[in-house]
């Protein structure tokens, strides 16, 4: 089912608010008419939390516009409503991006028109387990009931990557269904799942909830060690990191996979606009913060370096002049 009708009357409503704002908040000239929406992930999502913060700064600070965030079922989705023209902002994982730009993967042979306006903080891949499903290593997901994330998610993307490199088909060797967050736990909480894979930033408010809701019964399983198979097929777009104990107070750090996140707009964004969109990122970062705590992870000395993704002219200039 198609979310355009529904943006279509967004956009009306958001037109009239505009319009309401007297003459300095509105007028042709402003790139599609001075709305902007946003898309972003799961409802219990960090992507979705920061996107409307970001909507937020963007309709305060940024004069002729209004912005709004839409929940999404992410990466892959974001990148084909972004070039699509069905949004003008889009949160992806990197890893999705770049395949996104080179055509490859879920965008096999079509490359897709999409810049980067900003590197931002890091997802960690959570594969949470039930206690007592007797799975102790990533190789005990074989045969087992298993989430993948939403369909075309950048989760369903590296959860499927991951069961490749140990060696399970992620079709034919576990039971394999992709659904949202909020589904996720649900129905990890009913006991119909064995496991789960999420990606996201630290703490994912699902994440959050499940596991402090049923203290010692689900435990993330350390996976790590894949970044061999992962980085031998797919280069440095994965990365190591421990997932800390005090984020969903486990008993100890969880060694995992982590991949980078990028904002993405389309690539015939005019570059002023570009160019403001970047520069509200760090100006207003403060009160990102306030929204989620992963934007205090946005460091604009690194935030240029999207490689493969190109970086928008408008935004390329905000690094280098400020």
């Amino acid at each position: 089912m198609t979310r355009r009708p529904l943006r279509l009357v967004a956009a009306l409503l958001l037109a009239v608010v505009v319009a309401g704002c007297g003459a300095a908040k509105a007028g042709p000239q402003e790139w599609h008419g001075g709305r902007i929406f946003l898309a972003t992930g799961n409802t219990t999502g960090v992507y979705y939390q920061l996107g409307g913060g970001y909507a937020d700064v963007i309709s305060r600070h940024l004069s002729g516009y209004e912005a709004r965030a839409e929940p999404t079922g992410a990466s892959v989705e974001n990148i084909n409503r972004l070039a699509d023209g069905d949004m003008e902002i889009a949160f992806s994982l990197a890893d999705t991006a770049a395949d996104a730009v080179a055509g490859r993967g879920a965008f096999d042979g079509q490359a897709q028109p999409v810049r980067a306006l900003a590197r931002i903080y890091s997802n960690y891949t959570h594969v949470i387990v039930r206690a007592e499903g007797k799975i102790d290593t990533f190789a005990d997901l074989r045969g087992k009931r298993i989430s993948t994330g939403s369909p075309k998610s950048g989760t369903d993307i590296i959860a499927g990557r991951l069961l490749t490199a140990a060696g399970i088909n992620p079709d034919r060797d576990i039971k394999r269904l992709s659904l949202s967050l909020p589904e996720t736990v649900k129905r990890m909480r009913a006991g119909s799942l064995d496991a789960m894979f999420f990606s996201g930033g630290l703490p994912t408010p699902g994440i959050k909830d499940l596991l402090s809701s049923a203290p010692g019964r689900f435990r993330l399983l350390p996976i790590a060690d894949l970044i061999e198979p992962l980085a031998a097929r797919y280069g440095s777009v994965y990365t190591t990191a421990s997932l800390p104990r005090e984020v969903y107070g486990t008993p100890s750090a969880t060694p995992t996979i982590t991949v980078s996140n990028v904002i993405l707009v389309p690539s015939d964004m005019p570059d002023q606009l570009a160019y403001d969109l970047t520069r509200l990122l760090f100006t207003y970062q403060g009160e990102l913060i306030k929204v989620h705590p992963e934007a205090a992870n946005f460091i604009r000395e690194s935030a240029a370096g999207t490689d493969p993704i190109p970086l928008h002219p408008g935004a390329n200039r905000y690094y280098r002049n400020g």
